[in-house]
């Protein structure tokens, strides 16, 4: 895509990224119910709170098509890019779009001096067979806990 620009997150594109989370989220394979638009917002709000956070989005022609809501997480090795939240918009799926930008992204945390990205996803959902064949890889025996 010609029109394609990736650039880091900034306020100013919470709302548009709220939109685009929304609608993303609210389909399948995802089906999430949010309270309210607010508290979406709200969790953005409390990501750029963070010092460490990192966010990305993807415009095409002026419209952010795509968002990566992380932050820098410290490990032994340095700092590497925990992805908490990675979607494009529904329409713009399956035309590479995500690769593209998942590849300016580790460009970008590679000039950061980041060792790397990390991130969580389902097994069984479409995005686990996109985070494979955009090189990443299950990480042994790891599962993740909640409490």
């Amino acid at each position: 895509m010609d029109n394609m620009i990736v650039t880091r997150m900034e306020e100013n594109m919470i709302d548009e990224c709220v939109d685009l989370f929304i609608s993303t989220f609210s389909r399948e394979p995802w089906n999430d119910v949010y309270e309210s638009r607010d508290q979406v917002r709200q969790f953005f709000v409390n990501h750029f709170a963070n010092n460490y956070f990192l966010g990305y989005v993807v415009s095409i022609n002026g419209k952010i098509e795509g968002l990566s809501v992380g932050i820098k997480k410290p490990w032994i090795n340095g700092l590497e890019y925990y992805i908490d939240e990675f979607c494009i918009n529904y329409s713009c799926q399956g035309k590479g779009i995500g690769s593209k930008f998942i590849n300016e992204i580790e460009k970008d945390i590679n000039s950061q001096g980041l060792n790397g990205m990390m991130l969580n996803t389902e097994k069984g959902y479409p995005s686990f067979e996109f985070y494979k064949k955009n090189g990443f890889e299950e990480l042994g025996d790891l599962i993740v806990m909640g409490k």
